[in-house]
């Protein structure tokens, strides 16, 4: 959680979970738990959400992922992203996608490029739900359109 403001809390993880399941009632997609067969039930999550902020890019849909320390560069997150992101285009028919994450991340970063995200620094933003002044309220802001959709079906998966 070296890019999260800090660990939740068994209540805000609890909410989590609740605003989990209240997206895909509300919206039909959100995110998914990962789980790599014969390793592990359980490695984290990624998909699609509608960020509860307002911002110069939103309204939006953003992919997201988060995956347990022992299971990083093993390309998890990178194979699970490739499929939120055909489906998202597919099955939803977004027009366009949106990632974020703080400047020093560098391994999400990675991922959003291997996606064929770019990023447009006139688009990084700081993020209103952090204080002025917080080490991580500054964030680079990633985007992939459908039109680029080929590109992701023709990564090849780490």
């Amino acid at each position: 959680m070296k890019y999260f403001p800090g660990t939740l809390t068994r209540e805000e993880s609890d909410a989590f979970i609740v605003r989990v399941h209240d997206h895909f009632a509300r919206h039909g997609f959100g995110l998914w738990a990962l789980e790599v067969p014969g390793v592990a039930p359980f490695i984290g999550f990624v998909g699609l959400a509608v960020p509860r902020f307002e911002a110069h890019f939103t309204p939006c849909v953003e992919i997201g992922w988060r995956i347990a320390a022992e299971h990083w560069n093993r390309g998890y997150a990178t194979e699970a992203a490739k499929a939120a992101v055909a489906f998202g285009f597919a099955a939803l028919g977004l027009k366009e996608i949106v990632a974020f994450t703080v400047p020093e991340n560098v391994a999400s970063r990675r991922v959003m490029e291997k996606l064929g995200m770019s990023r447009d620094e006139a688009d990084d933003f700081d993020h209103p739900s952090l204080p002025v002044g917080h080490r991580l309220r500054r964030h680079v802001l990633y985007r992939i359109n459908s039109s680029q959709q080929r590109i992701v079906r023709q990564l090849p998966c780490l």
